[in-house]
């Protein structure tokens, strides 16, 4: 079984692959959000993965939080796995201002959403694309 998205994460914006997560962009300007969908076919939960592939999921979700605090400067970060509307195993990290539409709500409790104009999408893809491109340079040197 090959790995493929579920229809749910495809609309979602491609930023980077780490060793084993596909790292996603939520097309909404209100809040910096991404997803970490480990690369394996059939997994639904974080349990489902082998030890090896839990540890190294920590790895690149200590990693990507830490450029979500760094870069976007958040008051708060969620970081969640729930997966009752996307059966596939996809963690969010959402950077929270005390200011956004949501607080301090959760953003799925807010029904407005707006996308990213084209240069914002751009810019911000391409900070998260070098921010990420550190671990795979660090991969490569361990």
């Amino acid at each position: 079984m090959d790995f493929a998205l579920h229809p749910n994460l495809e609309k979602k914006l491609f930023i980077a692959d780490l060793p084993l997560c596909r790292i996603l962009l939520e097309d909404d300007r209100q809040y910096p959000w991404l997803f970490l969908v480990p690369r394996c076919p059939g997994v639904s939960r974080i349990m489902d993965l082998s030890q090896h592939d839990q540890m190294q999921l920590i790895k690149e979700l200590d990693f990507v939080q830490k450029i979500m605090w760094e870069e976007f400067q958040p008051a708060q970060l969620n970081v969640a796995a729930i997966g009752n509307k996307t059966p596939q195993l996809h963690i969010h990290v959402i950077a929270r201002f005390e200011n956004d539409a949501a607080w301090p709500n959760t953003v799925w409790d807010h029904p407005v959403r707006a996308k990213y104009d084209e240069d914002s999408k751009n810019l911000i893809t391409a900070k998260l694309r070098s921010c990420l491109s550190k671990m795979q340079l660090e991969e490569v040197s361990s």
